[in-house]
């Protein structure tokens, strides 16, 4: 465990080498196959470490390493007059949340890697290297944020995910629509990042430390704020905001659809599997926090339920293969956050993990089908493939199937989990999220209905071109018709699909025989520990604020509070509810699952002509769901446009204001200038000259009295003697 330091490092290093030397020199196998090896290298120091945190006990399952002191410690004046530390360590925690974290990071992201060489062979070779380039470098940062021991260690991956995401969505950035859905990405996230920032600030600002374990363990002293929204209330929404940005909620999930410009891989590793789950595994780490705020925790589910719900309606009439599967991951994501939101937390975590599984798999499915369809992507031109694609058709069905819930594959156990849950916490969500279940049954069958089944609808073989979105990749030559692709992506999609269908059997319930094995493994990720705690509850951590363990410490306590989510289901007066109770709501959500799959495959596969008079007799709802309730629309009329309009306003005031002042302060100063050299030169410079000349000249006439001859002296002074004498003689005369 001490070495799961490389587990980042090793496609951090992947990436630099093929960013400096494999985009000039290696060949497109060579690119692939070191990206892919660092990968496999991750992935197997993530399995031993794994495996050894299981052999430790439950409570001493969480172990720090410290690489370095990433700030070392200065003395800080904190809240309320007290005086603390602040003291970063580049640190890392394996805990049973980020193991299961790195696992499904270094896992499905090894088989995305896989599956890559395969579908981007038809790239230019430096292109290739560019783009696993990109690829590592995501895996790194995403191994980074899951891995953090510390807010600022995770908010360096999590702002590293986020640029990636934007490299990626815009890989073919000669493309237009690619460009833009790129920084569509890199803004929306911003917008969150603001308000996980400010969360990160407060958090300090409140408990001295930016470690995870230690905020947990003062947050867990203080009272729930069940009365007021006070700060805890404050700094979860917050958290939350940042949450809705990364993990695609209302209203920031406008970015996730148009991420599907970018290639199939990137959409299965980044947009299902990785970096949109980044929002839920942030709000599990914090879930002391979240539970001692109740009222943000109620938004949290309302919002997932809401964005489940809108979501999944607008993934009913999608044509798009990928857009259809972007809008369920918007969906799916907010069944993750409604688990969160009602307290659930191993349970959400437990549908990350299957979600992983299955929608990379039917993400990858997908590129199958692009790829053996030349780049079509609209489901309409398709059909009848089952007979060409057999292996495509087995795996995506199989994740189809785990999607909606059927057993016994994985989403049936984690989605039932879920609104278990949320149906002992908050009916109107339970009624919600039921509902989106309905609908994620029904749009999947008929994605695979449109796509699978009926009668071939695309273009004739010997004029098939190469279009859609992900054509741009490159050619394939000749086209041949429908093909399966080639080894190396069969192989993911057959592992995926194996993950499909087993990942949920670690959690099994208790109602049908299992132990939620999973739910008990994670629970003490939720928890605060008493070791840190002070005495009394002061609110605030005993051991120095910033202090972290030696390197490779291993440190964790019995828990100070209740489990947070417990393997016994409590009903809400605190009563666990009956085994029949809890069969009858399963049995519930899989009719559910079955009701949406017999109505798709009714209408798109027995009697299609159904789905077309109700397309014409709800011509309104199906255009409001086929524009996305216009909210890209509402969008561009309001935030953009009144974005550009103030900037538009700003900039003509600065060139008009601003700028005239400055220019008119200038001329004022050339005008000054001039006028100053004007009376400088004829008036003062003019005095001068003439107090000069006029002593000038008035010396000539006084020259001329100076002689040198004493008897013109003496005729002077005899002048003056008389004229004094006359002057005395008259004034005395007039007294």
């Amino acid at each position: 465990m001490d070495l799961i330091w490389l587990i980042p490092l090793l496609p951090g290093l992947g990436a630099a080498v093929n960013g400096i030397f494999g985009i000039r020199y290696f060949s497109k196998r060579t690119a692939g196959v070191l990206a892919c090896t660092t990968m496999a290298i991750a992935l197997g120091v993530s399995l031993t470490a794994f495996v050894q945190l299981l052999g430790l006990s439950p409570e001493a399952r969480v172990h720090d390493v410290v690489l370095f002191d990433w700030f070392p410690r200065t003395a800080l004046e904190m809240a309320g007059g007290r005086i603390g530390s602040l003291h970063i360590p580049w640190a890392f925690r394996l805990d049973p949340l980020s193991s299961m974290m790195i696992l499904i990071v270094t896992g499905i992201g090894f088989l995305i890697h896989v599956y890559s060489i395969g579908y981007m062979h038809d790239e230019p070779r430096g292109g290739v290297a560019r783009y696993f380039a990109y690829l590592n470098l995501f895996c790194f940062f995403m191994l980074t944020l899951v891995l953090g021991a510390n807010y600022l260690v995770m908010f360096v991956g999590w702002e590293g995910v986020g640029l990636c995401s934007y490299l990626l969505i815009g890989y073919w950035y000669e493309k237009k629509s690619a460009a833009d859905a790129g920084k569509k990405a890199f803004i929306a996230n911003r917008v969150g990042d603001w308000g996980f920032l400010l969360g990160v600030f407060l958090i300090y600002f409140t408990f001295g430390s930016f470690d995870f374990r230690e905020v947990a363990n003062a947050a867990a002293t203080l009272p729930v704020e069940t009365a007021q929204f006070g700060t805890l209330s404050l700094i979860t929404l917050l958290l939350f905001v940042g949450a809705t940005g990364k993990s695609a909620q209302i209203p920031l999930y406008v970015w996730l659809p148009d991420a599907m410009e970018g290639p199939t891989p990137v959409s299965a590793l980044i947009h299902a599997a990785t970096m949109v789950t980044a929002g839920v595994y942030m709000v599990g780490r914090n879930a002391v926090l979240f539970t001692h705020a109740p009222m943000t925790m109620e938004i949290v589910a309302i919002v997932g339920v809401l964005t489940a719900v809108m979501a999944a309606s607008i993934g009913l009439v999608q044509t798009d293969i990928k857009r259809v599967l972007a809008y369920s991951t918007v969906s799916q994501l907010g069944y993750m956050f409604v688990a969160m939101g009602v307290g659930a937390f191993a349970a959400g975590a437990f549908h990350l993990m299957t979600h992983a599984f299955f929608k990379a798999l039917l993400f990858l499915c997908s590129g199958a089908v692009i790829h053996g369809m030349a780049g079509e992507q609209n489901i309409l031109k398709m059909g009848g493939l089952k007979k060409y694609m057999p292996v495509t058709y087995a795996t995506m069905m199989i994740g189809t199937l785990a999607i909606a819930g059927i057993p016994p594959f994985s989403g049936f156990f984690s989605k039932d989990e879920i609104l278990l849950q949320a149906f002992l916490k908050n009916k109107f969500v339970y009624g919600m999220a039921a509902f989106a279940a309905l609908m994620t049954a029904f749009y999947m069958f008929r994605l695979m209905s449109l796509t699978f089944f009926g009668s071939y609808r695309g273009a004739a073989w010997e004029t098939a071109g190469h279009h859609g979105a992900d054509a741009g990749h490159g050619g394939h030559g000749a086209w041949h018709g429908p093909h399966e692709a080639p080894k190396s992506m069969m192989f993911a999609l057959v592992v995926l699909a194996v993950g499909a269908v087993l990942a949920g059997l670690v959690g099994i319930p208790t109602a049908i025989g299992g132990g939620n094995a999973i739910e008990h493994f994670l629970a003490p990720s939720f928890e605060a520990s008493h070791s840190a705690i002070t005495a009394g509850g002061t609110g605030y951590a005993g051991t120095e604020a910033g202090a972290t363990t030696h390197p490779g410490a291993a440190t964790h306590a019995e828990p100070a509070t209740a489990p947070v989510a417990a393997a016994s289901v409590p009903a809400e007066g605190g009563a666990e509810i009956s085994k029949a109770f809890e069969l009858g709501l399963m049995a519930f959500s899989v009719l559910i699952g079955i009701i949406g799959i017999a109505v798709a495959y009714r209408f798109y596969v027995r009697r299609p002509e159904i789905a077309a008079r109700l397309e014409q007799r709800l011509a309104g709802p199906h255009r409001v769901l086929t524009n996305k309730y216009y909210v890209d629309e509402l969008y561009d009329a309001t935030v953009i446009k009144g974005t550009m309009a103030s900037a538009n306003g700003l900039w003509a005031f600065d060139r008009r204001v601003v700028d005239g002042a400055v220019n008119g302060s200038g001329w004022m100063t050339i005008f000054s200038s001039w006028f100053s050299g004007i009376m400088d030169k004829y008036v003062v410079d003019g005095l001068v000259n003439l107090v000069g000349s006029v002593l000038q000249e008035s010396s000539f006439v006084f020259r001329r009295l100076q002689t040198g001859l004493i008897q013109n002296y003496a005729l002077l002074m005899l002048f003056g003697v008389f004229a004094f004498v006359s002057i005395y003689l008259l004034v005395v005369r007039s007294l």
